[in-house]
């Protein structure tokens, strides 16, 4: 285990366990709540789409397993293994995972990713976990936001400390400060981010947190003229000289 490697297995942890836990619970309340009212509305209509349930049922499992991974990965005795993995397949598969979602709460999703890249070395489960997780509470977030077209972006560009994958949407609530104070309430309050989001934004909090686990960061970022949240991958040498 590298130096400093303790200090932010037992940071990830607590971050998780019991604050993170209690976001989540708060978070699985409206899904559960959509499916009660739904089901009444059916049987009154005597109507039934059970793409709907399924897709509520999905997003809701896809929370607690992402917390689980996390919970995984933080834990001292676990080996994290670290491939090449391609940021544009991910970005790819994100879009996928969050496609029934997107459609329920009328979000269109673009992949919108800038030249080609080599691989980079990382957790290909856990990033591309925490990328769901944060596209999950975007779309979430979209519809009470003032956006002129409910569109998130999934996307990725070059920076000066590596390779940015991020999601984004055409609107200004996003800033540092925003992220620094959702942090510092998270799992004390039920809206722990109000600028952004009027819920628990649990699954911003579990990419936090699987990200803390790989020795990652989740930061405000920015995109063309998108606003958004990403996460630094950096380069890796050896991959650099295989590809070129």
């Amino acid at each position: 285990m590298k130096k400093g490697k303790k200090y932010l297995v037992d940071s990830a942890i607590e971050s998780l366990s019991p604050r993170l836990l209690l976001s989540i619970t708060e978070q699985i309340k409206y899904p559960l709540l959509q499916i009660a009212r739904y089901a009444e509305s059916s049987e009154i209509k005597g109507d039934y789409d059970p793409t709907f349930i399924k897709t509520i049922a999905e997003y809701s499992l896809s929370l607690i397993d992402a917390y689980n991974l996390g919970i995984t990965l933080s834990l001292d005795d676990t080996q994290i293994d670290l491939l090449p993995v391609s940021i544009s397949a991910i970005l790819y598969r994100t879009a996928q995972n969050l496609k029934a979602i997107a459609k329920n709460y009328g979000v269109s999703l673009q992949l919108d990713i800038d030249g080609r890249y080599n691989p980079v070395l990382t957790h290909e489960v856990g990033l591309q976990a925490s990328l769901v997780s944060l596209g999950m509470a975007l779309i979430e977030a979209l519809p009470s936001l003032d956006n002129q077209q409910l569109k998130l972006h999934l996307a990725s560009h070059r920076c000066r400390y590596g390779i940015v994958a991020g999601l984004y949407v055409d609107n200004q609530h996003f800033s540092s400060d925003t992220l620094k104070h959702g942090r510092r309430l998270y799992g004390k309050v039920k809206q722990p981010m109000t600028d952004l989001n009027y819920s628990s934004s649990a699954g911003i909090f579990i990419a936090d947190s699987i990200l803390n686990a790989l020795d990652l960061k989740l930061k405000v970022s920015h995109h063309h003229k998108l606003y958004g949240l990403g996460v630094i991958l950096p380069p890796t040498s050896q991959l650099e000289l295989i590809t070129t």
